[in-house]
């Protein structure tokens, strides 16, 4: 249905028309992001699967890490060689050490002290990483993805429109402010909606931002590839065709997003700098000493060469969980055959969006400690009871047993609003798959339903 061009306030209508349609698109991909992401954030800050906070009993020796290495490959069947070398968290924890398996590498959770195997788990066999795949892709793929990013686009047109409905006219913002608890039905549904959504909306653009820029479009083709690392920065070392997103091997990235598109450094030469002493064999345990003397600490990750041309890395951030630090970030690339250290990378080397993503990706996975963890519950309590109200307050507005959608009335007339116009174009622009999706929707909510009269009654 529509309404005349007396309707009051009808700007009002057509902002709120939107709200509902976007929200019927959002609301199941938000609720299920609440979900999965709780569960992410759980897995991987107190409850990590791979055996990372296992206890074990401190004792006086340590063994070498070549000699845990070599116990971890003994307790797979048919291991052959070692991936990649993870640092105890603490001296009551132990080492992780990805095993290549017969079939699929396998991560063992390894007693520094005695060798024993704790726990074996195949790589990316994890429910926080089919749970991670499920909040990216969907299980899809970049259909997934695409689908997940326009949800993202239209959540933060929910919240401009949702801002614009509850701007307060002629109450106060006191008043708006503050949820009307001695209301019933849905005007008691309808405030507390309103009231959560102001105050988690600042909360609510961070996290569809930061989620976005992970997205394939807006993250990949634009933010993030304008944000990389420039692997130039590191003068007269010969660079591999390969980037460091190759590091990446299940749904869960370990790489920083700063230099996931960042070209790798290779093996080979004469470049880089020397730090451990003439002569020495390059392994494991040389490597391990190479990492506490450049200032490693705690739980750090080497990464072994893919191949002749490869390098060795030494890494420690928050995205691979061995810090709540962001701004503590390094990746450190070491020749495989010399044991030069190619290139040093820290977050103070980052560009402005790359040291934002950083502490971004810390706060939207709760890695900062356990008030990032309350905060984080809260905020996803919050958008599920978002979500949860909005269904309602629609089902109680709908007329009962009428096979429609029952949507806001669209006027016949819409005044032209510069501000409501501007913020949509930028809206549109910053974000590309929106931008569609409103031409698509605009498309249909005029042209189409304008013409298919069965259609327009249903979903209108």
């Amino acid at each position: 249905m529509s309404t005349d061009t007396q309707t009051p306030n009808r700007l009002y209508f057509a902002v709120w028309r939107w709200h509902f349609y976007a929200g019927l698109y959002v609301i199941p991909f938000v609720l299920m992001l609440a979900v999965t992401g709780f569960f992410i954030m759980l897995f991987t800050t107190y409850l990590p699967e791979y055996g990372d906070r296992l206890a074990v009993e401190p004792q006086t020796e340590v063994m070498l890490p070549s000699a845990q290495a070599a116990a971890a490959i003994a307790a797979v069947e048919g291991g052959s060689g070692v991936s990649k070398y993870i640092a105890p968290l603490s001296a009551s924890t132990p080492a992780l050490i990805t095993v290549t398996g017969p079939e699929t590498p396998v991560v063992v959770a390894v007693d520094p002290y005695t060798g024993a195997s704790l726990r074996q788990t195949d790589e990316g066999n994890t429910w926080n990483d089919f749970l991670t795949d499920i909040h990216g892709s969907l299980l899809m793929g970049d259909l997934g993805d695409r689908l997940i990013e326009i949800a993202a686009g239209l959540g933060l047109l929910l919240v401009v429109t949702g801002l614009y409905m509850w701007w307060p006219r002629g109450t106060g913002f006191v008043a708006a402010l503050w949820p009307n608890l001695a209301a019933t039905g849905r005007a008691w549904w309808k405030s507390l909606h309103v009231t959560i959504g102001v105050w988690f909306s600042v909360l609510l653009v961070f996290f569809l931002v930061s989620g976005l820029a992970w997205a394939g479009i807006w993250g990949g083709k634009f933010v993030q590839a304008w944000s990389t690392f420039p692997a130039e920065r590191w003068d007269n070392v010969p660079l591999s065709d390969a980037t460091h997103a190759a590091m990446n091997h299940d749904a869960t990235k370990g790489v920083p997003w700063v230099l996931e598109q960042t070209k790798m450094p290779e093996s080979g030469s004469f470049a880089g700098q020397d730090v451990l002493p003439a002569g020495t064999m390059i392994n494991l345990d040389s490597l391990v000493v190479l990492a506490r003397m450049i200032g490693f600490e705690g739980r750090f990750q080497l990464a072994f060469p893919g191949d002749e041309a490869g390098v060795y890395t030494l890494s420690q951030d928050s995205m691979s969980y061995d810090s709540t630090d962001p701004t503590e970030d390094r990746t450190v690339h070491v020749d495989q055959f010399t044991g030069k250290v190619l290139a040093d990378v820290r977050y103070a080397d980052y560009g402005l969006a790359g040291k934002a993503m950083a502490v971004g990706i810390a706060l939207h996975e709760g890695q900062l400690g356990l008030w990032n963890f309350v905060l984080n519950s809260l905020y996803l309590l919050g958008i599920a009871f978002l979500s949860v109200s909005g269904v309602v307050m629609w089902m109680k507005r709908r007329p009962a047993k009428a096979m429609r959608l029952a949507a806001p009335p669209r006027p016949a007339e819409v005044p032209f609003a510069k501000g409501a116009i501007l913020i949509t174009l930028a809206l549109a622009l910053a974000f590309p798959l929106l931008g569609l999706t409103l031409l698509a929707v605009a498309a249909l909510d005029v042209l189409v339903l304008s013409l298919l009269s069965p259609l327009k009654r249903v979903l209108s």
